[in-house]
């Protein structure tokens, strides 16, 4: 006869005490980069049109007192979020953790990942990094994407998560 019998909350793993794993410290330093590329891609004309355009004064440094918020917030940022993400090989799954406000945790269980891919950006060879990406069964809803890895411990993870799953591991020359 078929049972299921009912699990109390107590009995399920938890995350609490599992050791988490930090992404590469450069990850840290390429979010600035990113920040710092994209403020100076605003900055510019920002500059350009308060400087030429003879917009009033007083506009001018309110619009100026926004930006320098903006630029301190969008630089500061990745030192706030990166401790707060990182990412935990279990026996039979793999965690990974996100955000500062809004905070969540995914678990990806080893038997519904159907690919594994790594891949990394100019500016993420640049700082040796890479992203992993899970493709699970269940649709791109449940897929996972970890940015920040170290090129080669995204190869390694990779590898490892190929034969966990019981797939032939292709190596990328």
């Amino acid at each position: 006869m078929f049972e299921n019998p009912e699990i109390s909350i107590e009995n399920l793993p938890g995350t609490d005490h599992v050791q988490w794993k930090e992404l590469d410290p450069a990850y840290k330093q390429l979010r600035q980069v990113q920040s710092a590329l994209a403020l100076l891609l605003v900055g510019l004309p920002l500059t350009f049109i308060t400087v030429f355009a003879g917009i009033p004064v007083v506009l001018a440094a309110i619009v100026w007192s926004a930006w320098t918020i903006v630029l301190v917030i969008l630089l500061t940022w990745p030192t706030i979020a990166f401790p707060k993400r990182g990412y935990v090989t279990r026996d039979k799954d793999m965690l990974f953790r996100k955000g500062v406000v809004w905070r969540s945790v995914t678990a990806v269980p080893f038997n519904r990942i159907q690919h594994v891919e790594t891949s990394n950006t100019p500016l993420d060879r640049k700082f040796n990094l890479a992203t992993l990406q899970l493709f699970t069964a269940g649709g791109s809803s449940g897929d996972l994407k970890i940015d920040g890895l170290s090129a080669s411990v995204a190869e390694q993870l990779r590898i490892y998560i190929l034969r966990k799953v019981g797939t032939s591991v292709e190596h990328d020359e």
